[in-house]
């Protein structure tokens, strides 16, 4: 149940002035995959960068949610290439699949090389734009109270959209034509299972998973999620997910705390019923889970270009690409486990998509002055949306913002008027220094 403003009562806040905490060249808002990048980038590339984070840790999904597979990673260049080799020089990656604890330390460790001012344990609860309809100032909440900061130039890296939301932008959300969104999951650590014997279940092909299912129901519980995975992670560490939470907003609090508390219990559910058949289930434990679910949709923010469906079946391609998604069109079911709703398209889109080009324009907000886009809430309609938005692509987006942020706080212009030649000769220079760093282990 939600919980409904009681129209007989209101508060009235009392005004008050604030001071300005700091003034930066970029502030980036959201420290996942995308915000990680935008705020190295945008350091390396010369603009005095802070980046502020909800949560108590670097890394977002990643690491408060405990998503250990990065997606869509393989034909990345830059900064994803070079975290892998850091984490590899820790032994703290097989493949695709990270230590959640190194992820931790690494981000910590390239933010401070790279001389980013952190702050943590902050949300962004306002924005303030000029006349002109440019941001200038943010307003944040944490145990420091309400502070504003001010910057030449932002970058909304929060997966939501909260920021441009708050700034005044327009956005989409969920299904075209439904409004239905992606459903939640709770991603879980788990361990006591030997790798060998596991093997069967960590493959990527279908039938892993399939396998998994019927494990799970053979123990007696059905999980909402129908195609439920498991990750090796190292040792006899691995990473569950195994649930669906449906009909849920992401930009709820009391339907991310009903999906929570729905999808904590369901995890504790599957573990029992493996451990309850035996064989090699029967150590499994279960070592955490995530403290913050795992929300596959939220705002699609307007920007000055829309990825569609379209782009994805023709392979578009682009002057000013700054990304090429690879991932297949990944929608999840919109009504619950069984449903059919968008099944046959799903897979007829999965069948027909092409690796296709993101445009800087998608990053650039469309309605508001000096606000640029990383991540899942970049320009695009929801059949696009379900392809781009997974974290490899964050990256590859996040790196791009930052490197527009800096260039536009640099020749002072807003990034719609950033000169592509110059954002394109930053990036160049920043892919150039990762590559050389991975190549040196990190």
């Amino acid at each position: 149940m939600h919980t409904s403003p009681n129209p007989q009562e209101t508060l009235h806040e009392q005004e008050r002035a604030l001071d300005v905490t700091a003034h930066y060249d970029v502030i980036v808002c959201g420290a996942g995959p995308a915000g990680i990048a935008a705020a190295l980038a945008a350091a390396r590339s010369g603009a005095r960068t802070c980046l502020i984070e909800l949560h108590g840790c670097l890394g977002g999904i990643w690491t408060a949610g405990q998503l250990a597979y990065i997606i869509d990673g393989a034909n990345k260049t830059g900064l994803l290439p070079e975290l892998l080799a850091r984490l590899e020089r820790h032994d703290a990656r097989q493949g695709f699949v990270c230590d959640v604890e190194a992820l931790k330390l690494e981000l910590e460790a390239m933010c401070a090389e790279a001389g980013v001012t952190v702050r943590l344990h902050t949300r962004v609860a306002a924005a303030h734009c000029d006349a002109a309809k440019r941001l200038t100032h943010i307003v944040t909440e944490s145990k420091s109270g309400r502070e504003a900061w001010r910057a030449e130039v932002f970058v909304d890296a929060t997966g939501d959209g909260d920021l441009a939301a708050q700034a005044g932008c327009g956005y989409s959300l969920g299904e075209e034509h439904s409004g239905a969104m992606q459903p939640m999951s709770l991603i879980a650590l788990v361990a006591g299972v030997d790798p060998e014997a596991s093997r069967p279940y960590t493959l990527i092909e279908r039938a892993s998973r399939l396998r998994l299912l019927a494990d799970i129901e053979r123990g007696g519980y059905s999980p909402s999620y129908r195609s439920p995975g498991l990750w090796h992670i190292r040792d006899e560490l691995y990473m569950l997910m195994a649930n669906h939470q449906y009909g849920r907003s992401g930009l709820n609090a009391d339907d991310l705390t009903a999906a929570t508390l729905q999808a904590r219990r369901e995890v504790n559910e599957v573990v029992a019923a493996l451990r309850g058949i035996g064989g090699i289930w029967e150590r499994l434990r279960l070592v955490s889970t995530a403290s913050q679910i795992g929300v596959r949709e939220g705002r699609r923010i307007h920007g000055l270009y829309t990825v569609t469906k379209e782009d994805l079946l023709s392979g578009v391609r682009h002057p000013d690409a700054v990304c090429r998604v690879t991932f297949k069109v990944d929608v999840h079911a919109l009504h619950g486990a069984g449903s059919k709703s968008f099944e046959s398209a799903n897979q007829e889109y999965r069948e027909r998509a092409q690796p296709y080009d993101i445009p800087l324009r998608a990053l650039v907000a469309r309605d508001v002055g000096g606000l640029v886009l990383a991540g899942r809430c970049i320009s695009g309609d929801f059949l696009a949306h379900s392809s781009y938005r997974v974290t490899g692509n964050a990256v590859q987006t996040g790196q791009a913002a930052g490197v527009l942020a800096a260039t536009s706080a640099a020749q002072g212009v807003l990034p719609e008027r950033t000169d592509w030649p110059a954002v394109k000769s930053g990036l160049e220079r920043l892919l150039a220094a990762s590559t050389a760093s991975a190549a040196a282990g990190g």
